[in-house]
């Protein structure tokens, strides 16, 4: 379990955890600082969910750290850089790039649904990101508006690719396991199929729908 803010916790004798910034059902996100490069950085906590067997978590956090490393590949300006993954306590640590802004899911909250031509220039520049990533042969496989930072220099950037996938790659999950936002979800991936690139921009038009409507077409309260 995570130390509190200000505990001055170092992972890997390296990364100085100075608060956090975010968190999700995969673990936190903290704003961190590399004591070696002497930079601030975001270095992403991994947890497994509560349980799952220990062969399972060992193969979630293989899994997660051969997918860190195959995303930090990909070069393009809309990519959230990986610069390392560190290991302490048996766990992966994603270190990335400190995008300083908001993201698209606060900017929603915040201002409701934006205008066809911001939801445009938004899409075009997560597409340059999967165009990207899917040349690389990964596939981010949970594109949404939280995972969307648009930052305070004018640049929109596509994190958390700590559950994409390499195409191509040996199965890691575990047997039953759907990764990603439902709502959000291609309908293959959704009942289980393997996913391709295709199944990336489905999600970015449910997440250009999202921006333009304020929420997504498939915002119900079903089973999934």
């Amino acid at each position: 379990m995570s130390e509190e803010p200000g505990s001055e916790r170092v992972i890997a004798g390296r990364y100085r955890l100075l608060s956090p910034l975010g968190e999700g059902g995969m673990g936190t996100v903290w704003r961190a600082r590399d004591e070696v490069l002497h930079r601030e950085v975001a270095v992403k906590e991994v947890r497994a969910p509560a349980g799952i067997p220990a062969h399972d978590v060992e193969r979630m956090y293989a899994r997660l750290e051969r997918e860190a490393w195959a995303a930090a590949r990909v070069a393009n300006r809309n990519v959230v850089t990986v610069y390392d993954v560190a290991t302490q306590d048996g766990r992966p640590w994603i270190v990335m790039e400190l995008v300083r802004g908001i993201a698209l899911s606060d900017l929603l909250d915040s201002e409701g649904p934006q205008s066809p031509q911001r939801a445009a220039d938004i899409g075009a520049e997560v597409l340059s990101a999967l165009r990207a990533a899917h040349e690389a042969g990964v596939l981010h496989r949970d594109v949404k508006p939280a995972n969307v930072l648009l930052s305070n220099e004018g640049r929109d950037v596509l994190t958390d690719f700590g559950i994409a996938t390499v195409e191509g790659s040996s199965a890691l999950t575990m047997t039953g396991e759907v990764i990603g936002s439902p709502e959000f979800l291609a309908p293959e991936r959704a009942l289980g199929r393997t996913p391709g690139p295709e199944s990336d921009l489905w999600s970015l038009g449910v997440l250009l729908y999202a921006t333009v409507e304020g929420n997504s077409p498939f915002r119900h309260n079903t089973p999934l």
